[in-house]
């Protein structure tokens, strides 16, 4: 099978012909028919967080195809059933956090693409408890994306509590940005979209916006107080800038919610008088869980929200790495198989 691989995190990636991968224990066999393209992956290929991966590694966590073989412990009642293959490949299943519905918190999880291989190849081995299945009215290329893009943004604007007419200011309209605003808007939210290039701005005024600020030619905290402030900043991108921006933006009892990671293990300086006198609340949100990202994928297939993607070949990924670093891509890149 055909596979991208990180060999070094100095190095771009090999494309690779390796065996198709035996399902081990507590496993099913994937046939990918889409796998999309999100910062992450290249975070993990050029080892930027403080917890790093280890090369050798396939990337990829927004994988949907076809399960073709399952192994010995597991059912074959979903053989033949189309399913995604997200961030979480498996948690311990019993700590408090994976009891109270919080799995994405778990100690022990395994992630897809990061230290067990993902989605960037043509077959895929992965943990049957952490697949999720996707509906049939959905396409996989439009469902890859959803995977983390759609769940991530789903969880931010779930653990903000949005409620209608709060403004919801969304830092960075790209990939995750312009599912976010439009899950703020299904919340009844106002939104504001703030970004550094206007190919994204764009995308987030046609998709519902109310409001939109181009961070390079204006200042958005100004911007936001002449809105009257943000009740909620949902930071996307890894620009350490965004987030102190994020944070003044915020109105008196504003929710800073913090998605996207910084490389290299950034900070966030939070005045403690200003945090305190007005109220402000900052929030950390890692991915969906495996219900939340059944809901994106049902607010999908119900024509609530549009994945804005576009397609690719894996033999090009690492000149895709470098068109989404570059800010050329308004929204998503997806590989098709």
């Amino acid at each position: 099978m055909k596979a991208a691989v990180v060999t070094g995190f100095d190095k771009p990636l090999v494309i690779r012909d390796l065996l198709v991968p035996r399902p081990g224990p507590g496993q099913v066999l994937v046939r990918m028919e889409a796998s999309g393209l999100c910062r992450t992956d290249i975070h993990a290929a050029c080892g930027d967080w403080p917890l790093k991966p280890n090369p050798p590694f396939i990337p990829g966590h927004e994988g949907v195809g076809v399960i073709e073989e399952a192994a010995a412990d597991v059912s074959t009642a979903r053989i033949g059933k189309r399913v995604a293959i997200p961030w979480l490949a498996r948690t311990c299943g019993h700590c408090r956090s994976c009891l109270t519905g919080w799995e994405t918190l778990c100690e022990r999880q395994e992630n897809n693409g990061y230290s067990v291989d993902g989605a960037y190849a043509e077959y895929a081995a992965v943990h049957e408890a952490g697949i999720v299945e996707v509906p049939e009215a959905l396409p996989a290329f439009e469902a890859a994306p959803l995977s983390c893009a759609g769940s991530a943004a789903y969880k931010a604007i779930k653990v903000a509590g949005v409620t209608p007419a709060e403004r919801v200011a969304v830092f960075g309209a790209g990939g995750l940005g312009h599912m976010a605003l439009q899950y703020a808007r299904i919340a009844g939210a106002l939104v504001t979209a703030v970004d550094i290039e206007w190919n994204k701005l764009h995308l987030a005024a046609k998709l519902g916006a109310d409001h939109v600020v181009n961070a390079r030619a204006d200042d958005p905290v100004e911007a936001l107080r002449e809105a009257g402030g943000a009740d909620v900043a949902v930071v996307l991108t890894a620009a350490p800038t965004a987030f102190e921006q994020a944070y003044r933006s915020l109105r008196r009892g504003g929710r800073l919610v913090c998605v996207g990671l910084p490389p290299g293990g950034a900070a966030l300086g939070v005045p403690f008088f200003e945090t305190v006198v007005g109220g402000r609340s900052v929030i950390g949100s890692v991915a969906g869980t495996r219900q939340e990202l059944t809901e994106v994928f049902a607010l999908a297939a119900a024509g609530r929200t549009e994945m804005i993607a576009e397609p690719r070949a894996l033999d090009d990924v690492n000149a895709c790495f470098d068109d989404v670093l570059g800010g050329r891509v308004p929204a998503r890149l997806v590989f098709e198989f």
